[in-house]
């Protein structure tokens, strides 16, 4: 009898060892691993959709990445808009939670845990006032080391940081390249390069009383000398971040813009034209870069960015 209880307890045993492993498969992960802190976690946000109305999230830089858990959730960016992203639900009263990711061009990056919701509570959210202080306990919540492939080595964080600090020292140190016509004035104030990329100063000046409305501004590499009846070959070079580009300059006012680039030079039989185009006007300024003021940048450091 003994022996029977003992077989019994064996077996029970062995069934318990089972259930336990079978119950913690989950937690299971082959060779060393180590699991992840709750300090390096990047907490989401809840956000309620439904299939009758349409939820926007408004964020402060431009989206560069979406991505959807499930086909339960359609999104898209709004029409006109790079920084807004409207969500709704792909079928009624869908069961359980999905997810939303969303990284900005400054760097950032957003999670969403989204659930469908009859009536949500909040259709619109600003995400703005979630951005963290930087402090080093919020770092996984803030985000901003995410590196997008167009800026190459740089961090969105520090090319916006570098910009930010070219326009607080606004100092000119090109003084030889510009353009002034009918009370208009486009000036180069500086050339800067970091880690392969080239920011640009310039400023533009109305000393009229007539407002200036931008049309476009474009920066294009073209031939120093087009013989008739030749076609002008022409190279355009397209910014990767600008700060404060103003489409409208008042009377009696300026205003000044900082342009990042990935770097380029200019061969010799060629020149890099710059030109501001006044909308519905004549105003037109131009001014030529040449590769001998290309290749005087100035180098800036991240040591002394934030006073250059």
């Amino acid at each position: 009898m003994k022996k029977v209880f003992a077989i019994l307890a064996l077996m029970m045993g062995i069934v318990s060892v089972i259930t336990a492993q079978t119950n913690n498969i989950g937690d299971l992960f082959e060779g060393y691993t180590q699991k992840i802190a709750y300090d390096r976690m990047i907490p989401p946000h809840g956000l309620e959709v439904t299939f009758d109305k349409t939820s926007h999230v408004i964020f402060p830089a431009a989206i560069a990445y979406v991505d959807l858990g499930s086909a339960n959730i359609i999104a898209g960016k709004a029409d006109g808009a790079e920084n807004v992203i409207r969500v709704k639900a792909a079928k009624r009263d869908f069961k359980g939670e999905t997810n939303m990711s969303v990284i900005t061009e400054d760097g950032a990056y957003y999670s969403f845990n989204v659930k469908y919701a009859c009536e949500p509570r909040i259709l619109n959210v600003e995400m703005a006032d979630f951005i963290h202080d930087g402090e080093a306990v919020n770092r996984p919540n803030n985000s901003m080391n995410i590196y997008l492939k167009e800026l190459g080595n740089d961090s969105p964080m520090l090319v916006r940081l570098i910009m930010k600090s070219i326009w607080n020292e606004n100092k000119r140190r090109v003084k030889h390249i510009g353009s002034k016509s009918f009370g208009i004035q486009f000036l180069l104030k500086g050339i800067y390069t970091h880690n392969g990329l080239l920011y640009f100063h310039t400023e533009v000046k109305n000393s009229s009383n007539v407002p200036f409305d931008v049309d476009y501004i474009i920066w294009k590499i073209v031939d120093k000398k087009v013989a008739k009846r030749t076609a002008i070959q022409e190279q355009v070079i397209q910014p990767l971040r600008t700060q404060n580009f103003v489409m409208n300059i008042k009377g009696k006012s300026s205003e000044r813009t900082i342009w990042t680039m990935e770097k380029f030079t200019i061969p010799d039989d060629k020149r890099l034209v710059v030109e501001l185009a006044e909308k519905n006007g004549g105003r037109h300024q131009t001014f030529i870069i040449e590769n001998t003021d290309l290749v005087r940048a100035r180098v800036i450091s991240e040591l002394k960015v934030s006073n250059l």
